[in-house]
């Protein structure tokens, strides 16, 4: 790049306390912004030159001028956030950060702040507060479920409901229950493991166990739906791609009057026998369009775990041709 192709940019914040903040401990978070956007950052004080190709500048002003927004909320920045906030910049320039990361969906244990942590997550949790009921579709790693246990911890905190129910299909892989060692509980614990965790996750252990022993949490395998109708609960149907399409009309069917459900799975990730089709697909063609319920749909570029994670996801896109 030549001189000629430099925009050089200044920046000036009110508050010098809060632009420190942004900055990062020894500029931390500054250095992330001139790797992620090819930019040049000097700092000092309240006043922040860039450098770089007009478009790489524009990105980098934005960013950070959101940082800045973010600081003044007292929203409590860290290296994955500023990641996060160069990515949905890069693909969404418009978009609000502080609307998406001070959104507060539940104080979880040690008082921390659960929130959206991108823009896709932002219109699921919002699509959840509009629609009774709301699928979740796209790849591990995207929130779909835990973020639905916040929301579901929410309702009944705040008495918006008097119960959760926890749901997934309990045979995945061609296992067979009957083959596994044990008693019922016990067959079908590892199954629901993934529920218990997010649970513990958000809500001390011992507020979670008293939760499960009154059934004001319950969490069970998909049969143990049938024949029920949930009044007054909050349902997430977990893993719903290896359901079978009788099974997911019989969850459906189970909703009843000030009731909520979520239903989360991964299309790409069917364990079914092949002569067996998956209830989440059918549900997908059957009910989009319909009032009231809403489709949710993340990418690779959702993914919040581990920056691992998303390499993992794309390696095996690339080698299956996606």
């Amino acid at each position: 790049m030549t001189d000629t192709q430099l925009e050089t940019r200044k920046l000036r914040f009110a508050e010098s306390e809060v632009a420190r903040y942004v900055y990062g401990h020894r500029d931390a978070f500054l250095r992330l912004v001139e790797e992620a956007l090819d930019v040049r950052i000097g700092a000092r004080g309240r006043e922040v030159n860039l450098e770089g190709s007009p478009c790489d500048v524009q990105v980098a002003a934005r960013v950070l001028r959101q940082l800045y927004a973010l600081g003044e909320r007292g929203f409590h920045l860290s290296s994955m956030d500023v990641g996060r906030a160069i990515d949905i910049l890069l693909r969404d320039p418009d978009t609000d950060l502080v609307s998406i990361f001070c959104d507060e969906i539940f104080a979880s244990k040690h008082s921390r702040i659960i929130s959206p942590k991108g823009l896709s997550q932002k219109t699921y949790v919002d699509a959840i507060r509009k629609n009774d009921v709301v699928f979740g579709i796209g790849p591990a790693g995207t929130g779909k479920t835990y973020l639905a246990m916040a929301m579901a911890l929410a309702a009944y905190f705040d008495k918006q409901v008097k119960r959760i129910i926890l749901t997934r299909p309990a045979v995945e892989a061609g296992e067979n229950l009957g083959f596994l060692p044990g008693d019922l509980a016990e067959k079908v614990n590892p199954y629901l493991r993934p529920l218990y965790d997010a649970l513990h996750d958000m809500v001390e252990v011992e507020k979670a166990e008293q939760m499960v022993e009154r059934g004001t949490v319950e969490v069970a395998p998909l049969a143990f739906m049938r024949g029920r109708t949930l009044n007054d609960a909050f349902i997430i149907f977990d893993e719903a791609q290896n359901a079978t399409s009788a099974q997911v009309k019989m969850f459906l069917t189970r909703i009843g009057f000030n009731s909520k459900a979520v239903i989360t799975g991964d299309i790409t990730q069917i364990d079914l026998p092949s002569h067996r089709r998956s209830g989440l697909v059918e549900a997908i063609r059957l009910l989009e369009g319909i009032r009231g319920i809403a489709f949710c749909r993340f990418t690779k570029h959702d993914v919040v775990r581990h920056p691992l994670v998303q390499k993992i996801i794309d390696a095996y896109a690339d080698a299956s041709g996606e």
